[in-house]
């Protein structure tokens, strides 16, 4: 069974249903249903397009088509309006990928069905659209003796009144309706919100090249579309993390939409050979079928970054969304004049956005690359800081300071990228200058309030603050932006978890396993110790990729119970896989070992460990910070009072 057998099904019923009225219409048809190979499907579907376009030519445009190409008639119906605009948008995506028929390299497969949707729709219009013609020709023979009834006065009279009683009745139901429809969008008796109907995803684009290794080119589009529409503060707009997991899926458009919790989807394919490109985008309303706008851009490649613009503004047009002059410059500011630098930079976030080791260092190779073309080219020195960032275990390594060399650049470049100043902020916050890194954190704030990234690590932040309102709101807020994304999701489950609420903590934290299980993380295990839950510790599997995590667990609940030899045995192992100091004085805090807690916490500080930013928050550490040595800790490393 094909991919698209129920558009065929419901292809063949109106077929069943037109059988007589349309002959050129049907033979098309009748010939589309009985093929399942993809080009055929896509070659008949454009004939049964030309027989509806050109009856359309001569009925409303009082012209023959002769061999006028179909988009410059459906330009006219549109520009005319003789036809409906989401079924121009219709004509416009299925004359666009049906002409790929003949070129079977050139598309997805997975693109016939949309297109059979697309006829469905077309043709259902179209035969609504002829059977209006035929009833609005009045019959001669009527029209004759229409006028040669008698004119009853009384029978006119009552008429006219039931007539204006009537109207008054669909007056009131009318008035109703809308005062209904301002209180529950909110207009009137309150303050307006944004409703679900500026929210969008971006779904991973396909690429159209035979060759696997031109994904990156299909990714990079779909990257910069979503972060030009993310700088758009009156629209919400799901982040790469969440729309990841439908790169691969059969869900339906309206699945998608209720999972991510927003009105429109918009997909994308894309092809680049020579100097040539070729951009496909269609935006749909979830729930509804066919597409509410589609186009095509077949443009050079040099002129890549401006189809990218044009994009994301239609886009927002589409949606009703306001850009202000501030975000339209943003939107339409050229990152690099070097595409060779702009093509080895989507090469290094293709690899990047990967996420494990090896990717990594190709992606610091491709970003580097980037660099050597156009060193004045910000993004990769922004995610050039990120890929160092995550190979630096403390802030006294090389990779840190490669890290913080990257990102003072990006910001040098560039200090209208929220992303880079809350990167500039983290690599601060672990060298322990908190007040500079505030300082960024509030400048991201007031340079891209909207974008989730720089709320969710707003969060991180303050939760190592202690400001445990602000950080659990800033998580929050990321996630009504994007629901699902999984770091956001961690950020909060931390943040309850050092605001002591644990279980809120479990909660975010199941619903965040839920999503991806990547081993058991030390919070996990941080939670149950607090709760005392030592029996479901002991009982946990033990996994390569959590085993230090449930070791420094297990010598910890070893400490509480009294079971020191236990315990330091484990510590022993600990200490022998070089995890970091902050967990060996962790595990000790759980016993009756005060001057090893401060051992360990200062050997932490002095190898500059990022997790000794929680210092002041974690409640393992609770009863040790009126400590002198601890308190000394603290104020060496300038936490804000």
């Amino acid at each position: 069974m094909t991919i698209w057998s129920a558009e065929i099904k419901e292809l063949d019923s109106l077929y069943t249903s037109i059988k007589g009225r349309f002959p050129e219409l049907e033979k098309e048809l009748e010939e589309l249903i009985k093929f399942d190979n993809a080009n055929v499907i896509l070659i008949y579907s454009r004939r049964c397009l030309e027989v509806i376009i050109t009856d359309l030519c001569e009925c409303e445009l009082k012209r023959p088509r002769k061999t006028e190409p179909l988009k410059g008639i459906i330009d006219k119906l549109s520009h005319e309006e003789k036809v409906p605009s989401h079924i121009i948008v219709s004509m416009q995506y299925l004359n666009s990928i049906s002409t790929f028929g003949a070129h079977p390299k050139d598309f997805d497969q997975e693109q016939v069905r949309p297109v059979l949707i697309n006829l469905a729709t077309i043709i259902k219009w179209y035969v609504k659209y002829k059977d209006t013609q035929i009833t609005g020709q009045a019959k001669p023979e009527e029209a004759k003796y229409e006028s040669k009834e008698p004119i009853n006065t009384r029978e006119g009279i009552q008429k006219s009144k039931k007539r204006l009683i009537l109207l008054f009745s669909g007056l009131l139901l009318i008035v109703a309706i809308i005062v209904v429809a301002l209180f529950v969008f909110n207009i009137v008796g309150g303050k307006q919100t944004k409703g679900l109907d500026k929210s969008i995803a971006v779904l991973p684009f396909k690429s159209l090249s035979d060759d696997p290794e031109k994904q990156y080119l299909a990714d990079g589009m779909m990257d910069a579309i979503l972060l030009h529409l993310s700088k758009i503060e009156d629209l919400r707009v799901m982040s790469r993390t969440s729309v990841e997991q439908y790169r691969k899926t059969n869900k339906t458009t309206s699945v998608i939409g209720h999972e991510l919790g927003v009105e429109y989807l918009l997909e994308g394919s894309f092809q680049k050979y020579d100097d040539d490109v070729r951009l496909i985008v269609q935006l749909i309303k979830t729930g509804k079928e066919g597409h509410e706008w589609a186009n095509e851009y077949d443009r050079k490649w040099n002129d890549i970054l401006l189809v990218q613009s044009e994009v994301a503004q239609v886009i927002a047009k589409e949606l009703d969304a306001v850009i202000t002059p501030e975000e339209k410059q943003q939107i339409e500011k050229t990152p690099t004049t070097h595409l060779a630098a702009y093509d080895a930079y989507l090469k290094g976030l293709y690899f990047y956005e990967k996420g494990f080791e090896d990717e990594n260092e190709k992606a610091i190779l491709w970003f580097k690359e980037a660099i050597r073309i156009d060193s004045t080219f910000a993004l990769p020195w922004t995610y050039l800081s990120m890929c160092y960032w995550r190979n630096a275990s403390t802030a006294d390594t090389p990779e840190f300071k490669e890290a913080k060399r990257a990102a003072e650049r990006a910001l040098e470049l560039d200090l209208s990228s929220g992303i880079a100043i809350v990167n500039m902020a983290e690599v601060l916050d672990n060298e322990y200058d908190f007040k500079g890194a505030e300082e960024k954190i509030k400048l991201a704030l007031k340079i891209d309030p909207e974008n989730q990234y720089v709320l969710r690590n707003v969060g991180r932040f303050y939760t190592k603050l202690g400001r445990r309102e602000e950080s659990i709101s800033f998580c929050n807020l990321a996630l009504q932006k994007d629901p699902n994304n999984l770091t956001a999701l961690f950020y909060l489950a931390t943040a309850y978890y050092y605001s002591e609420n644990f279980t809120e903590a479990w909660a975010t934290l199941k619903k965040y396993y839920e999503l991806e299980y990547k081993g058991l993380e030390y919070l996990y295990y941080q939670i149950l110790l607090e709760e005392g839950n030592f029996n479901r510790i002991l009982n946990e599997p033990s996994f390569e990729e959590n085993e230090n995590a449930r070791n420094v667990a297990l010598a910890s609940l070893n400490f509480a119970s009294g079971h020191k030899n236990e315990a330091e045995k484990l510590c022993d192992t600990l200490k022998k896989d070089n995890i970091p100091a902050y967990w060996i004085a962790f595990a000790y805090a759980h016993g009756d070992e005060p001057l090893k807690v401060f051992e360990w916490l200062e050997r932490s500080y002095t190898l500059k460990e990022r997790e000794l930013t929680y210092l002041g928050v974690e409640p393992a550490f609770k009863k040790f910070r009126n400590e002198p040595r601890v308190k000394k800790l603290l104020q060496e490393m300038k936490f804000p009072v």
